[in-house]
């Protein structure tokens, strides 16, 4: 799973640094935002937050090399063998200890399909698994290696719950581990598993209250030099104090408030059903779609979206002039763990409507670019100390009362620009497939070796003709990319 070269402009990976110092994963506490994912799917199943990603490898990797690969990697990364204890008061949030009945072989699975069997036959396995609800007792993760694809290629599908980590935690975690050779690597760097831990309920009550009474003279410090600095801001400067309070307020507004349009009745229905689709289009052909309209690819990738749902909206009779649409913002920093979950929610509408495509584009960028300079952004982050702490129910009820409004959700995450393989098996596609708790569409990018990789996670109680909307959704990305014509891939502008 590494080869002890760096790649420059790659994050290393395990056999490159010490492993001693990897921490991936390393606090063991939820977050509050964490926390509200986790005890809130129990009171709403529809609010179960899965993050999957499928690799389509170019070929059956060998499963003895495989198992021992995974074997490593709970060595060096601990938190692949830890399971949630919940306190046994919500007074804290829940603790992540290492598994006392640990056992590799729940976790990571075989199976071989019958013949003949398609790249769609092994998606649907892989949908199914998704929808499937974690076993709260273990550690939130999944593996499955799926053989027998008519092509000989297999799949490798890794399903972890959304509180172990946000998307670029998780590449982060795959930059980790992933090799970047097909040969074993002899003698790699390894340490002992963590040992065994028998945290009771009680136990992580006290663990939990116990670092939030360490963290709070910090809080309060942090509390004390912003009220400083405002005051002395305000004494310096009354009228710039009074606009900053009041932009503040003002963003607040704005963020608090839903997208300023309805929901498509097309896509009103919520449910259980999950049903996963993927394209891809190349990473310079979409730069450069991008670069014609002066835009980033980001911008190019959400107008694709959204004109592949102008197109399903067309297909029914129907006319649709915006749909509203959520977008995770990374909050991360440099200073900031590897691993765990740093973003805000934005929402906003999306333009759908009959557009040029180029035109679309920019519109989103002018969307975007305002959202991401909004003062609250991270309002809801600052929120989640006292949304962690609702009845499991009233945080479920009020988290769906927001998200099933949003008809799409987006994310876009840069990948791994260089080959990889699993236990000898070279990776030629990786997708990702976020979670949609609450939104009728979800639809995430990872750029993988110069392919733009997209999962589409739909609600087929939203989008009842599956098909016909991935059909209208490549139509739409088609659109975007004939913008940047033939020629060579340039740069992204930021």
């Amino acid at each position: 799973m590494g080869d002890g070269s760096a790649v420059p402009g790659v994050p290393p990976s395990a056999v490159d640094v010490d492993i001693s110092a990897v921490a991936w994963g390393a606090d063991r506490t939820m977050s509050d935002l964490e926390t509200g994912m986790w005890r809130m799917e129990e009171a709403e199943p529809r609010l179960r937050s899965p993050i999957v990603a499928v690799d389509v490898l170019d070929r059956p990797p060998d499963w003895d090399r495989l198992v021992r690969a995974h074997e490593w990697a709970s060595h060096v990364v601990p938190r692949i063998r830890m399971r949630v204890v919940e306190p046994a008061l919500p007074l804290a949030n829940p603790v992540f200890a290492v598994d006392p009945e640990f056992d590799l072989g729940f976790h990571l699975r075989r199976i071989r399909l019958p013949e003949p069997a398609t790249f769609d036959h092994g998606l649907q396995i892989c949908r199914t698994l998704a929808t499937e609800p974690f076993d709260r007792a273990r550690p939130p993760w999944i593996a499955m290696l799926i053989e027998g694809l008519d092509d000989g290629r297999a799949l490798y599908m890794v399903k972890t719950h959304h509180s172990m980590t946000d998307g670029l935690g998780g590449i982060q975690l795959m930059a980790l581990l992933h090799s970047r050779r097909a040969e074993p690597t002899p003698d790699k760097p390894d340490r002992l598993p963590p040992p065994p831990e028998q945290l009771t309920p009680v136990s992580a009550l006290g663990k939990g209250i116990g670092e939030e009474l360490a963290r709070l003279p910090g809080r309060i410090g942090g509390l004390i030099r912003d009220a400083v600095g405002a005051a002395t801001t305000a004494t310096a400067s009354p009228v710039q104090a009074t606009k900053d309070v009041l932009g503040y307020a003002n963003s607040v507004r704005r963020i608090a408030t839903p997208p300023a349009t309805h929901g498509s009745p097309l896509l009103a229905g919520r449910g259980l059903g999950r049903w996963f689709g993927v394209v891809e289009v190349g990473l310079p052909e979409l730069k450069r779609a991008a670069h014609a309209a002066g835009c980033s690819v980001n911008d190019a990738y959400l107008a694709a979206l959204l004109g592949g749902f102008r197109r399903y909206h067309t297909a029914h009779g129907l006319e649709v002039d915006s749909i509203p649409v959520g977008m995770p913002v990374s909050l991360r920093t440099a200073a900031d763990a590897s691993g765990g979950n740093h973003f805000a929610a934005g929402r906003f509408a999306g333009p759908a409507g009959d557009l040029e495509p180029a035109e679309r584009m920019r519109q989103v960028r002018a969307i975007v670019l305002g959202l991401r300079e909004e003062p609250a952004l991270d309002v809801i982050d600052l929120a989640a100390p006292l949304l962690s702490r609702l009845p499991s129910r009233a945080l479920a009820g009020w988290y769906l009362s927001q998200s099933s409004g949003l008809d799409l959700q987006a994310s876009n995450v840069a990948g791994v620009p260089v080959p990889v393989y699993l236990a000898g098996a070279r990776i030629e596609r990786m997708f990702p497939f976020g979670p949609a708790p609450g939104c009728a569409v979800m639809a995430t990018l990872i750029s993988h070796v110069g392919t733009c990789c997209i999962g589409v996670n739909l609600d087929t109680a939203a989008v009842t003709e599956p098909a016909l909307f991935m059909t209208c959704l490549q139509e739409g990305l088609d659109e975007v990319v004939a913008l940047g014509g033939p020629g060579n891939g340039e740069d992204d502008t930021p």
